[in-house]
């Protein structure tokens, strides 16, 4: 008797665990289409885009680091990332604008060698998205954004270029959530907003971000609130 209920001990203690873990990830899976919903319409005024998924990042990292993370938190965050980064946004969309005009030229076949030009400039709007959303998931306040691009372009085009691709599929879930029902935008920005923390999280311990802030040494004989 003694032999089954220690055997039996183990295994519900498994099944504990395993219950927590998928009640963890559906609490995730729920936070992270709720903060969709949050990113989309703090970027309704089109330059905030790129600081409202930076805000929508950091609730989302809070609450998977178990903190606190609410709408008061995330709106705290939407403002420090605006203030800190709305010229580097507007310089992301002049970039974007600039590409799609070197696309609308490309095809109306006025230059000759159109269909590499397309092509170059398709990668170009894809490539420039995509760092720009990672440079948003990396950035921390405290720091200069553009700091935090050149850091996510190294890293996004050379050691983590496999970050990069999962960041475009998401792009893609996204425009496809869009084309069949434009309310799926939200929640699937929600999904790529958890994506980017995913792929910057992917990063080991040996080799830290040069997004994340230096910890501040606590002095001696103060206690941390």
């Amino acid at each position: 008797m003694d032999v089954r209920e220690a055997s039996a001990r183990p295994r519900a203690g498994r099944r504990a665990a395993r219950r927590e873990s998928r009640l963890f990830l559906f609490s995730a899976f729920a936070e992270s289409l709720l903060t969709g919903v949050w990113v989309v319409l703090a970027a309704l005024p089109v330059v905030t885009l790129l600081p409202a998924f930076a805000a929508g990042c950091a609730h989302l990292r809070r609450h998977l680091d178990g903190e606190r993370a609410t709408w008061r938190d995330f709106l705290a965050g939407l403002r420090e990332a605006t203030r800190a980064g709305w010229r580097f946004s507007l310089l992301w969309w002049a970039a974007l604008a600039l590409l799609a005009f070197d696309l609308r030229v490309a095809r109306s076949g006025a230059l000759p060698g159109g269909s590499a030009l397309i092509a170059v400039s398709v990668a170009g709007t894809l490539t420039a998205i995509v760092l720009g959303l990672r440079t948003a998931a990396q950035w921390r306040p405290g720091l200069g954004w553009s700091a935090v691009a050149r850091a996510a372009a190294r890293r996004g085009l050379g050691a983590d270029l496999g970050g990069s691709l999962l960041l475009a599929g998401g792009l893609a879930v996204v425009t496809v959530a869009a084309w069949q029902l434009l309310p799926l935008v939200a929640p699937a920005v929600g999904a790529l907003a958890a994506c980017a923390v995913a792929v910057d999280r992917r990063r080991g311990p040996a080799e830290p971000s040069a997004a994340e802030p230096k910890p501040t040494p606590r002095r001696a004989g103060r206690r941390s609130s």
